[in-house]
């Protein structure tokens, strides 16, 4: 499998996951007030590793809510699995489940 690189979206509304040139995967988040980001959608091309290509993605918007001091909401059944799954992320959980 080639290298899957990630970058941000020209807009600066989340980020996507890219092989060869091509978008296989997708984040975005809108942020609510100078606190928060709310996770809205993701997307993983389905000849992919979802489940790992999901982690980075999540993991970056983890890494800028961390440098913004920004807590983070999620409405995509996806990032809230990847959440559930990752203890190291409820630093920046807003409502944290466990």
């Amino acid at each position: 499998m080639n290298k899957i690189e990630y970058e941000s979206l020209p807009d600066g509304s989340g980020f996507c996951a890219k092989c060869n040139g091509e978008n296989i995967g997708e984040i975005t988040f809108v942020k609510i007030g100078i606190d928060k980001l709310m996770i809205d959608h993701t997307f993983i091309d389905d000849h992919y590793p979802k489940t790992q290509i999901e982690f980075n993605l999540v993991s970056r918007v983890v890494k800028l809510a961390r440098i913004q001091h920004r807590k983070i909401l999620t409405i995509s059944p996806s990032a809230q699995e990847v959440f559930t799954g990752h203890p190291e992320f409820d630093d920046v959980r807003f409502i944290n489940s466990r």
